[in-house]
């Protein structure tokens, strides 16, 4: 399969924290990756490596079959790379700062790809103003609009959604899906939901290591604490019931009244709690998996 972005055994170091520790990991064609860790886990200096604006301390970085360190300026041809930052020039207009991005990347037909940006980023109504004259929300979009303007291979975005309300969220995730069809997109954000509804497959760092690298569904599957099924009923319920319940191997109830309970198999449990509900007339208010939401996953892998 093509890989898109292979990072092999990247190493970066500041004194005498290694803020990226020789980490490997690939993204094939088509794919998108959501780049997750705490702060300072070493993400956005990655991200910054994979798009060639810092150089590595050892490792090799390589973007549709290029080498990062040896043909950087072709790579950014292929790459369109919002950073955490997102440096804009507040004295420009929006048409202007874009056209001149264009002129950067000698696009042919300047207006039209100026045009299918500023559509597809929702800048339409604040197309004719300064970049200094918007708000945070828009000032992102500009950003990604400058990350797409060359139409590139591979999207690099680092917090993309920041700054944003929710519904400008939405609409931006559509259009990281919608790049997503025929893009490489690696992208980096604090919110986790958003990752889940954009990617099929995370990476999580952390202390500047690798601590999962799977599909979001074989995450989930795994998560460590999988093994437990919460349920809240609508009136008060004897423990007894549950403890009964064959695929049940330990009863709690917490301050909340939902119940915890550990079990041999969630299907099972789930399929015994529905069946016991039926037939003594219990309300089920709530019922799910606790362990297996992404959330939950990368507390787990990152804590401590």
């Amino acid at each position: 399969m093509y890989m898109s972005i292979r990072v092999t055994h990247l190493l970066k170091t500041y004194g005498p924290q290694k803020a990226v520790n020789n980490i490997s990991f690939s993204v094939n064609k088509g794919e998108i990756v959501g780049f997750l860790g705490p702060n300072g886990a070493g993400k956005s200096t990655t991200m910054k490596i994979i798009a060639g604006y810092i150089a590595p301390d050892a490792g090799n970085v390589t973007v549709c079959g290029l080498d990062v360190a040896t043909t950087s300026l072709e790579v950014k041809r292929k790459i369109g790379y919002l950073p955490e930052a997102n440096p804009l020039y507040y004295d420009m207009y929006v048409r202007e700062y874009l056209s001149f991005l264009a002129g950067v990347h000698k696009i042919s037909n300047s207006k039209q790809a100026i045009d299918n940006v500023i559509n597809l980023t929702g800048l339409t109504l604040e197309s004719k103003k300064k970049t200094g004259q918007l708000s945070k929300g828009y000032k992102q979009r500009v950003g990604l609009a400058a990350a797409l303007v060359h139409n590139p291979e591979v999207l690099i975005l680092d917090e993309p959604t920041s700054g944003l309300d929710p519904n400008q969220i939405i609409e931006i995730r559509n259009v990281i899906k919608q790049q997503g069809k025929d893009k490489t997109v690696l992208f980096s954000s604090h919110i986790l939901q958003e990752v889940q509804a954009i990617c099929d497959r995370v990476i999580i760092i952390n202390k500047g290591e690798i601590v999962a690298d799977d599909s979001l569904a074989h995450l989930q599957q795994q998560g460590r604490s999988r093994n437990i099924v919460q349920v809240s009923f609508k009136t008060p319920v004897d423990s007894h019931l549950l403890q009964r319940l064959s695929a049940i191997t330990s009863v709690s109830q917490g301050s909340d009244g939902a119940w915890q309970l550990t079990t041999t198999n969630i299907d099972d449990a789930r399929k015994q709690l529905l069946e016991l509900a039926i037939s003594h007339h219990l309300d089920i208010v709530s019922l799910g998996t606790k362990g297996n939401n992404l959330e939950e996953i990368f507390r787990e892998l990152t804590k401590g």
